[in-house]
């Protein structure tokens, strides 16, 4: 298995995987013990046809979604490309989100058209790991739908400092129907690495879940030295192109700098889970 854990003297937080079958196995609600940090990850290898990862970077340069790595565009210098509609960047105005959303829907319908659809793959592989719930994409009260998933593409040097994500507990968007979910979780397929030569570091999920006294040493970016001193496990998530895995965004987790040629991409979900609620609703 690729998988390294450091720090310390702890050595037992360790991913599931690597595939649905060996994870049920080993727990028989793996999203349970996701919610409860008792493991770091579920990853799953080669759940997506790394040929259709190559044919999706294809479709995106064809359709001008991202650069063609072909043509030096000196005006274009963004370090982050989306396709599709985030709710952290746009939720400040719902209906603006919710229009944005139907686009990325429009978009999607055709997008991956001879090919396995990602987005499907994801949300089929969540249902498997949760048989007795209903895994479905987020919505308002009206029936009104969120962006079903997020292609994030991220170049040279992009990187994301030491946090969380949870609608509640950072972003406080409680006028949104996910946030009645106690719980939030992320998925991420890998569908190319900044380096093609070898996997990639795609986060550092940290043995240590958020609370209101641990906001201080992330907003001063001190965070790192109160790990080493506390001793802080954590898990490095090394993927290559058609590995998927899910982890608690309650965790506090970081990005390192994307380094190479090409941008690193991922399609990424946000989930929300509660152990009594019998729907899981995903969204980006």
């Amino acid at each position: 298995m690729r998988y390294r854990s450091t720090a310390s003297s702890q050595v037992s937080w360790r991913p599931i995987g690597p595939d649905v079958e060996e994870v049920s196995a080993q727990y028989a609600d793996p999203l349970a013990a996701l919610a409860r940090a008792e493991i770091p990850a579920i990853l799953l290898r080669e759940a997506y046809d790394p040929a259709d990862c190559r044919f999706l970077i294809e479709r995106f340069v064809e359709r001008g979604l991202i650069r063609d790595p072909l043509v030096d565009d000196p005006d274009d210098q963004r370090t982050r490309i989306d396709i599709g509609t985030s709710l952290g960047n746009k939720g400040g105005d719902k209906e603006d989100f919710l229009a944005n959303a139907a686009e990325t829907r429009a978009l999607f319908s055709t997008l991956f058209a001879g090919m396995q659809d990602p987005v499907e793959t994801l949300y089929e592989r969540l249902q498997a790991l949760a048989p007795d719930k209903k895994v479905q994409t987020a919505r308002e009260p009206d029936g009104r739908q969120y962006g079903p998933a997020i292609f994030r593409v991220h170049y040279d040097s992009h990187t994301y400092k030491p946090h969380i994500d949870h609608v509640s507990l950072r972003e406080k968007r409680f006028d949104y129907e996910v946030s009645r979910f106690t719980h939030q979780f992320a998925g991420i397929l890998c569908v190319q690495n900044a380096d093609a030569r070898g996997p990639g570091v795609q986060s550092i999920v940290h043995r240590c879940l958020w609370t209101e006294e641990l906001q201080p040493q992330i907003a001063e970016q001190r965070f790192a030295e109160y790990a080493e001193v506390q001793g802080i496990e954590n898990f490095r998530v090394e993927l290559e192109p058609g590995d998927l895995y899910f982890f608690n965004t309650r965790c506090i987790h970081e990005v390192p700098a994307v380094s190479g040629d090409d941008p690193r991409v991922v399609l990424a979900v946000f989930i929300g889970y509660a152990e009594d609620d019998g729907e899981i609703y995903v969204w980006s």
